[in-house]
């Protein structure tokens, strides 16, 4: 069921995308467990394999309960088709696995997830794919970073793990000066805080895992489509959008798909060969997460401005990174980027260091200590000695996990729970290092 343009975002939540079984009645959207589907005939499968009609081929490239999933993401960006995957990870690898070619660069903010930066570092250089890195604090970063041999520009629109509000339009214009598509990471804001589109982005990645599965229990990863990128005018020859694809007859997606072409590259070449796909079950479950996203989004959102105000105050605290802080350096962005709310995941440092933020997240008892975000549980980790612990000394710095630096992610609990919990283990803290070791 296409979405409606009258339909406000917390409606879009709970119906795009969907519909009745039309088999059953089902008003939630099935399960559909299976490997493969029958064909009407050998012209209908001719036709799927061939690309002239939308189906069900294999449930590594399509799947209905997939399928609504993606009809779900797609209109609550704005975008114009989505791609759902396994996770986070291979949304991105599947993203620049449709743009680049050996030799190529891209640009990326090293404010970023510590596997982002290793991925990019490292993995993508078996591709032989470049990353240069810029300061997503410093749009001009970016334009002194540009060659001819960018093909694409990226950055999370709140960065990871500090909750640093990104100048996404400020970096567009840098990406469409540069003639190169503009990717963002909407994982912290998700749609409900921010539609990247409205400031430029030409593609959207998502981890599902986090606030939009919302509760702790499925990976996944989805690539938005903004259908903004002219890919027939490019300055650049993005070979799978615009050259003949010899796996289909020749046919040159760009010119077939039109504003989707790069949401059916990425399937019908990425997905289709490299095969990171989502499963029914994690796809279910992410898209009974997204129907509450809005209500969730709200009260994190909330309980992490008073959790930030209540740190900012506490004598045991040297810093809090939050944006929703009226003396943040980020406020006056977050007001233009996310209006609704600085995001639910911040950073703060203790007087104590390193020593003193590995004590208190050992402290903390209704916080759990683990490696994820966005959970409908408050979170809590020390990234210097976890996340980020595959980084240099000053990558860390870079990125916003220095020793010092506890990050939380705070989730949907009573506010005085999750205060009166950081209160005792700042306690905890304090009594430790009086008694020493």
């Amino acid at each position: 069921m296409p979405l409606e343009r009258t339909q406000k975002f917390a409606t879009a939540a709970v119906h795009a995308g969907a519909a009745p079984d039309p088999a059953t009645g089902a008003r939630a959207t099935p399960i559909y467990q299976t490997t493969s589907y029958v064909f009407e005939d050998v012209d209908h499968a001719a036709a799927l394999f061939g690309l002239q009609a939308f189906g069900n081929i294999y449930t590594r490239i399509t799947n209905p309960t997939q399928s609504v999933l993606e009809a779900r993401l797609a209109a609550l960006e704005d975008g114009t088709a989505a791609l759902a995957l396994a996770s986070g990870h291979a949304a991105q690898f599947l993203a620049f696995h449709t743009l680049l070619e050996p030799g190529d660069e891209f640009i990326a903010g090293r404010q970023l997830y510590g596997g982002s930066i290793n991925q990019f570092n490292h993995s993508f250089k078996k591709f032989g794919w470049n990353v240069v890195w810029a300061d997503a604090t410093d749009p001009q970063s970016f334009a002194r970073a540009v060659t001819p041999r960018t093909r694409a520009i990226f950055c999370e629109s709140i960065a990871n793990p500090g909750g640093i509000i990104v100048d996404l339009p400020a970096i567009s214009a840098i990406a469409k000066q540069a003639g190169v598509p503009f990717i963002v990471d909407n994982t912290l804001a998700t749609p409900y805080l921010c539609k990247p589109k409205d400031f430029g982005a030409d593609i959207v990645v998502h981890s599902l895992t986090k606030f939009i599965g919302g509760h702790g229990n499925s990976i996944g990863g989805a690539i938005v489509d903004c259908g903004t990128y002219d890919w027939l005018a490019s300055p650049h020859r993005y070979k799978s959008l615009v050259e003949p694809n010899p796996s289909y007859n020749g046919m040159k997606l760009a010119e077939a798909f039109g504003p989707m072409a790069f949401a059916i590259a990425a399937r019908v070449l990425g997905l289709r060969d490299l095969g990171p796909a989502i499963s029914p079950f994690n796809a279910f479950l992410l898209l009974t997460g997204a129907e509450t996203l809005p209500l969730r989004m709200q009260r994190q959102c909330d309980n992490a401005l008073a959790v930030a105000q209540w740190l900012d105050t506490h004598p045991k605290i040297a810093w809090v990174s939050y944006a929703g802080l009226a003396e943040s350096p980020n406020y006056e962005l977050h007001k233009k980027i996310c209006p609704k709310g600085a995001g639910a995941v911040f950073t703060f440092g203790l007087k104590g260091g390193y020593e003193a933020g590995v004590k208190l997240v050992s402290a903390l008892k209704l916080f759990s200590l683990l490696a994820n975000i966005g959970d409908t549980r408050s979170l809590v980790i020390h990234p210097a000695s976890t996340t980020h612990r595959q980084l240099q000394d000053d990558e860390r710095i870079a990125a916003g996990a220095g020793p010092d630096v506890v990050r939380l992610s705070i989730g949907i609990e009573d506010i005085d729970d999750i205060i009166g919990d950081l209160e005792q283990a700042l306690a905890a803290v304090e009594m430790s290092t009086e008694k020493g070791p």
